[in-house]
């Protein structure tokens, strides 16, 4: 099994998926970007876990899941996103318990979420990047910052973008100029959709 190992980029709010965000994973040492579409609770359990600063009242889940497992002695190594069925990806999360490793289930949003509480590196299987991916080899203006105030209001902050009616009407090489534009406007989830319609009308 091939593994690839990923850092987080970024967060963009989502304008065609009600109270979603894409989580903009990037493999380490190449271009390759991979969006991940999670909820608003789990994008700000994320925020908050890379933002050190930002202190909460009452622990929240992902912090209680590690003062647990820091009271039993487990320690979780790292995590593999090691499915994709049907656009959803799945997790599994590698622990360890004195000389014991096992690995659990996990939704890939809670796995990424302890890997920052545990300081825990992120995997990918190699042909889930291949699949699901971006090349991207532009040079952006200013990267998406999950740590500032701009994360919390995207809501109010968000930029309109086009949405997708009836994707199979729309002629491919529009769908290409598409493509461009949505990569260069960070909208990632735009992005995967239509590099899934590209690619099932070159498999026709």
């Amino acid at each position: 099994m091939e593994l690839v190992e990923l850092k987080i980029q970024g967060i963009s709010y989502s304008n065609n998926t009600s109270s979603a965000f894409a989580l903009i994973l990037q493999e380490l040492g190449g271009n390759r970007k991979l969006p991940v579409v999670i909820g608003g609770f789990e994008a700000q359990a994320i925020a908050i876990g890379l933002e050190k600063k930002i202190k909460t009242e009452r622990p929240l889940t992902h912090d209680l899941f590690k003062r647990f497992a820091d009271k039993f002695g487990i320690k979780i190594n790292h995590i593999i996103i090691s499915e994709l069925t049907d656009g959803v990806f799945f997790s599994n999360i590698i622990c360890e318990d004195n000389d014991k490793v096992f690995k659990i289930d996990s939704r890939t949003s809670d796995a990424i979420a302890l890997s920052l509480k545990f300081n825990a590196p992120i995997f990918v299987k190699k042909n889930i990047l291949d699949e699901a991916g971006f090349n991207d080899d532009l040079e952006y203006s200013k990267e998406v910052n999950l740590t500032d105030s701009n994360f919390f209001d995207s809501k109010e902050s968000e930029k309109k973008s086009p949405k997708l009616k009836d994707i199979k009407k729309i002629s491919t090489n529009k769908i290409k100029k598409m493509l461009e534009n949505s990569i260069e406007d960070e909208d990632y989830e735009m992005a995967a959709k239509l590099r899934d319609e590209l690619k099932l009308r070159k498999s026709i």
